[in-house]
């Protein structure tokens, strides 16, 4: 048994943030049915949400590794033909949840809205993740993570002084976005439950990043401080909570916030000197972190590592991605696990961040081929074979 057994998610997401928010669902148990446009010749390249067409030479393998498709069905359907609107509105009445991440307004004019659908499905929880939101002046403005964490006040308070550190993408479109939109709908069914009704979520990844700022809207509403980029404890301007080059020009990581880590750090390095020193500014803060910066030069990440992580000090090694997939920590808990395939065999994937005692989740199946499972759908709707090739020729489905 999986948490999330017996929840039926239509997912209509074509990019990372609500395609990552329904693989967590999946992961869980739920059963995902992803939505997708039929295949066009000259549409664009292969989506971060997007099931790759079987005409792709690469197609199987891509499907298999792919992880933001996996536990899913692949439904390639024409919204825009009302006998594919028809399909749909026969699938939505046995759905649980709809997911989906177009502009605002674009569900209205395709009839897929949620005043629309709830009328045929009233227990039915929509979900929508947009950039600004669905009201408000920029609801009509298009934009990426780098946007959304521009008007959120997290791209303003990374890097040095001079200018911005771009964060990947992770910081909007996965936390602000996916998360938000996973927990929110979580709420939602947990909320049915009592009322028996399905409500509409509204999930913009900018409030998302602004939700996170909560303690540092904290310390601006209570105090008026605002973060400096590069100035602050949390963002480079600690000496006991930064990054260090060592001496084969890779990186080590310290946290040493609490007093006690501090002085652990301070005696490894032989500058117990140093203690009474930890939060002191102007020269003799400088003066801490050029010394820091000399002394992690001298050996390698991985030589202080293994020196520093027995005496109790908060260290880490920077991770490139490769070393990250083959630490041992990250092996322990099952981050990177193997999926059969039938083509490829044992194909190794991130894992599932949740552990959950009683009711794990469990990777059943590897993404589809874009309308894998267009004529299973179509067949549990109770359309026969005659009608399923008509609709195939028609170009309603693929």
């Amino acid at each position: 048994m999986m948490a999330l057994d017996g929840i039926r998610v239509l997912d209509l997401a074509r990019v990372a943030p609500g395609a990552y928010c329904a693989m967590m669902l999946g992961d869980l148990g739920a059963e995902v049915i992803k939505v997708e446009a039929p295949y066009e010749p000259g549409s664009p390249p292969l989506g971060s949400g997007v099931s790759p067409h079987p005409k792709n030479n690469d197609a199987e393998r891509i499907a298999a590794y792919h992880p933001l498709n996996r536990n899913k069905k692949s439904l390639a359907l024409n919204l825009r033909d009302d006998k594919g609107k028809a399909i749909f509105h026969e699938l939505v009445k046995g759905a649980d949840v709809l997911l989906e991440g177009f502009r605002p307004g674009v569900a209205k004019r395709l009839r897929i809205d949620y005043e629309t659908l709830s009328q045929m499905n009233p227990r039915l929880i929509v979900c929508s993740i947009s950039g600004y939101g669905q009201d408000g002046p920029y609801r009509e403005m298009p934009g990426h993570d780098i946007n959304y964490i521009s008007f959120g006040g997290a791209l303003g308070m990374i890097g040095d002084q001079q200018s911005p550190t771009i964060p990947l993408n992770y910081v909007a479109d996965y936390a602000g976005g996916s998360l938000h939109a996973a927990f929110s709908i979580l709420a939602a069914l947990l909320a049915r439950e009592r009322t028996g009704k399905g409500q509409y979520v509204d999930v913009s990844m900018t409030d998302g990043v602004v939700s996170m700022s909560a303690l540092l809207g904290f310390n601006y509403f209570c105090h008026g401080t605002v973060p400096k980029r590069g100035q602050e404890v949390l963002n480079g301007g600690g000496t006991y909570y930064n990054v260090y080059a060592t001496k084969d020009d890779k990186f080590i990581s310290l946290g040493c916030m609490e007093v006690h880590f501090w002085e652990n750090l301070c005696k490894a390095l032989g500058r117990e000197d140093l203690v009474p020193h930890q939060h002191t500014e102007g020269e003799k803060k400088e003066e801490i972190r050029a010394f820091f910066q000399n002394a992690f030069r001298q050996k390698t990440r991985d030589e202080w590592f293994d020196e520093l992580r027995e005496k109790n000090i908060a260290i880490a090694k920077v991770y490139d991605l490769d070393e990250v997939f083959n630490d041992s920590q990250i092996l322990h808990r099952h981050m990177v696990v193997e999926v059969d395939h039938p083509t490829f065999g044992k194909v190794p994937q991130v894992g599932i961040a949740s552990k959950l005692s009683d009711t794990p989740g469990q990777i059943r199946s590897t993404a589809p081929l874009l309308g894998q499972h267009s004529e299973e759908i179509l067949t549990e709707l109770g359309y026969d074979t005659q009608k399923i090739e008509e609709l195939r020729v028609n170009g309603v489905i693929q």
